[in-house]
């Protein structure tokens, strides 16, 4: 994968989806944004950044 701007759309993407899904209000009314579903959200932005890097040993077809 070479088009940085996907990369940036989806490590967006993962850090918005995992806030969002994880602040949902469950049965006891509990909820919301916590300081660790946000530490989380960026946590699994950064990773996708980099499972999503290019190999820069391998040439491109």
């Amino acid at each position: 994968m070479n088009n940085k701007g996907l990369r940036t759309f989806l490590s967006v993407g993962t850090g918005i989806a995992v806030i969002f899904f994880g602040s949902r209000p469950s049965a006891d009314g509990s909820g919301g944004i916590t300081n660790a579903l946000l530490v989380l959200g960026v946590l699994a932005a950064v990773l996708v950044w980099f499972l999503t890097k290019p190999n820069a040993g391998k040439p491109v077809s």
